[in-house]
């Protein structure tokens, strides 16, 4: 059993990569959808654009610190 229990890294990073690119999917069409379409406040906006920023991140670290540097360490 290594250091940070019987992690199975290349299924987090692929469940991380899928997550934040659903994130990012989320958070863009949202955003599109409620600048050309639909009235929202600017908090729902933000929302968007802060859910889509938060899914850039797991998409890009989840490899980095999953795929890369937790396996380095046990």
């Amino acid at each position: 059993m290594g250091r940070y229990g019987s992690i199975d890294y290349p299924s987090v990073v692929k469940r991380g990569v899928l997550f934040g690119l659903a994130l990012m999917f989320v958070g863009e069409i949202g955003g599109y959808v409620a600048e050309n379409y639909v009235s929202v406040p600017a908090w729902e906006e933000t929302l968007f654009l802060v859910v889509a920023g938060v899914g850039l991140l797991a998409f890009v670290l989840s490899p980095i610190l999953f795929g890369i540097v937790l396996p380095l360490t046990e």
